[in-house]
């Protein structure tokens, strides 16, 4: 089987990668900025790769067919240049559902992913573009872990804000198919898990799975802005912040690719807790 490079192998979508091509049977190489924090099997070959440093680049693709890519526009064209050096024969990307369907705050996320698209189109090297939009994980950023811990409650803007939160297996598993098997090449998927979720379900989903009464303490937007404000980028929490306000009460598109391509319908948020319920577990 071909050999695979996994690029950002220690994020939470990149390590699934990694799993679930070893289950398949497939040639593992995992590539990090910071290689030496990888607890991997023996039988990954694990290479430091940073997509800023284009001088850890050939080394990294040296002898691979396939790349799982995160999006970095800063460093495509030398990734580029690289991979067809090594004669990489596809490029499977973890891409945003923005550059096809984003609301105007969402607009410099929409440019990021479209510039890396664009980019690897115009190489010719054939391609999987993967379009999740939004990740379960996504709340572990913003602090709800902590305070569930310490205080049994969130405080967040948009109680009724729906989300079509995908768990990162879901994403690493129509990767996989994608690396492994036929009639994936140069194709986009807009991926999502099975349900529209609002923020106060997720809460109380949380609350279920764990066996603990939790409360939502609806904030404003100028406070969920200043709460913020260490966490991420103002251009980030402009587009978190107005996709929150676009979705308030108002149920998301849903995608079933998840269960064509993989054969198992996507996982539920509930789910995902269950698999994450340490977190949430003082």
């Amino acid at each position: 089987m071909d050999k695979v490079l996994v690029i950002g192998a220690g994020g939470q979508v990149g390590a699934s990668v990694v799993e679930q091509l070893l289950d398949a049977g497939a040639a593992v190489r995992a590539g990090a900025r910071n290689p030496e924090k990888l607890s991997l099997p023996d039988s990954v070959e694990v290479v430091r790769t940073d997509l800023l440093q284009p001088e850890t680049l050939k080394a990294a693709l040296d002898g691979v067919a396939k790349v799982f890519l995160y999006a970095v526009p800063q460093g495509i064209a030398d990734f580029l240049d690289a991979a067809r050096a090594a004669g990489v024969r596809q490029i499977v990307l973890l891409s945003s559902q923005t550059v096809v369907d984003a609301f105007p705050e969402q607009k410099p996320i929409t440019e990021m992913h479209q510039a890396v698209e664009e980019a690897i189109v115009a190489s010719g090297i054939p391609y999987t573009f993967l379009r999740p939009h939004n990740f379960a994980t996504n709340i572990l950023m913003w602090g709800w872990p902590e305070s569930i811990r310490a205080e049994g409650r969130v405080r967040f803007p948009y109680p009724e804000s729906h989300s079509d939160v995908i768990h990162e297996k879901d994403i690493a598993a129509v990767a996989v198919a994608a690396l492994t098997g036929p009639g994936h090449e140069n194709r986009a998927y807009f991926l999502s898990g099975p349900e529209s979720v609002t923020q106060r379900r997720q809460l109380e989903i949380i609350s279920e799975v764990i066996g603990r009464p939790l409360e939502f303490e609806e904030l404003t937007e100028a406070e969920a802005r200043e709460a913020l404000a260490p966490i991420v980028p103002v251009w980030v929490m402009d587009a978190v912040v107005g996709y929150w306000a676009h979705s308030d009460g108002i149920p998301t598109h849903l995608s079933d690719t998840v269960e064509r391509i993989t054969g198992r319908p996507a996982r539920t948020f509930a789910e995902w807790v269950a698999d994450h319920a340490a977190a949430f577990t003082p």
